[in-house]
């Protein structure tokens, strides 16, 4: 959220192939997911609701190093795509910065 209350999307994404250019994906992300959600693009419009949304990169193994902090490794445990709190990702980023 920034000074003036305007949240943003972040999208924490493990890559197979990292794109050449961040910026170029997040506006591709962003312009496909006004295309096929209308409540998206009516808070996107003019930056009024929504900030341009931010892609953080996921370093490799970190979903597993999240779901083996929790005791959740297995077939019967999945990550969480989206959240209307910050939880799951205030776990994560701290994860994302550790190096092994």
């Amino acid at each position: 959220m920034d000074e003036n209350a305007k949240c943003r999307h972040q999208w924490l994404i493990e890559f197979a192939k990292t794109p050449d250019s961040l910026e170029k994906f997040a506006a591709v992300l962003d312009a496909t997911l006004k295309e096929v959600n209308s409540d998206y693009e009516a808070k996107r419009w003019k930056d009024i609701a929504l900030q341009p949304l931010e892609v953080i990169v996921a370093r490799p193994g970190l979903f597993h190093d999240w779901l083996a902090q929790k005791g959740k490794l297995g077939g019967q445990h999945k990550i969480p795509r989206l959240s209307n709190t910050r939880e799951y990702i205030e776990e994560m980023l701290p994860l994302n910065n550790r190096i092994d």
